[in-house]
């Protein structure tokens, strides 16, 4: 059974222990308990009743997708923020100069994306491509990419910083970059390795 993951911090620079919780404790951890109940549900359907229409199946494994992405998606945010931040170094801003031509270029279409974007913005490494890409997703489950690896994901939806912000998305996407742990980022990438000696 899927647990929810413990935040590793109770406030970061701009943004309040309330804005977190609710952020953590209720919507992250609504979407770990939902994941679980659709997985229960699909070991009971009836497989002879699938039908591209509408059926039981259909209906549950297009749920899930938006549930355990929500869950991934959610667990990468919070994991890539750390109190006070950290500054990016070594083999990502080599990438990112690479595939943006420097971090600066990188960070203004990140930003943008922000502004853009309904749901999330990832920095992801395209496995085949070798390079660096911003994917913009409007849902948990529209806008990603297959056969990528999610380094640092930024939650835009309005819930990761109406408390704290209201509607001002600009002065929270502020703070999410004063936030970023980019050690986590290159744990992520040391996880995979010799994938990135071959970019």
């Amino acid at each position: 059974m899927r647990e929810v993951k413990p935040l590793k911090y109770n406030e970061l620079d701009g943004l309040s222990e309330k804005q977190l919780k609710e952020h953590h404790d209720v919507l992250y951890a609504g979407y770990v308990k939902k994941i679980g109940e659709i997985e229960e549900k699909v070991k009971q359907i009836d497989l002879s009743s699938a039908n591209a229409t509408y059926s039981d199946l259909r209906e549950l494994k297009m749920e899930e997708t938006f549930a355990l992405n929500g869950v991934k998606l959610h667990e990468g945010y919070f994991e890539n923020m750390v109190r006070g931040g950290s500054k990016p170094a070594g083999k990502i801003i080599e990438m990112m100069e690479r595939d943006f031509g420097s971090y600066e270029n990188w960070e203004n279409q990140f930003r943008a994306m922000g502004l853009a974007a309904r749901g999330w913005v990832v920095l992801a490494y395209d496995m085949d491509e070798k390079k660096l890409k911003n994917i913009l997703c409007d849902s948990h489950n529209q806008g990603g990419v297959w056969n990528t690896i999610a380094l640092m994901i930024m939650d835009v939806y309005e819930h990761a910083y109406f408390i704290d912000y209201a509607t001002g998305r600009k002065a929270y996407i502020d703070s999410f970059f004063k936030n970023i742990d980019w050690q986590y980022v290159d744990r992520v990438m040391s996880r995979f390795g010799d994938i990135f000696l071959e970019g």
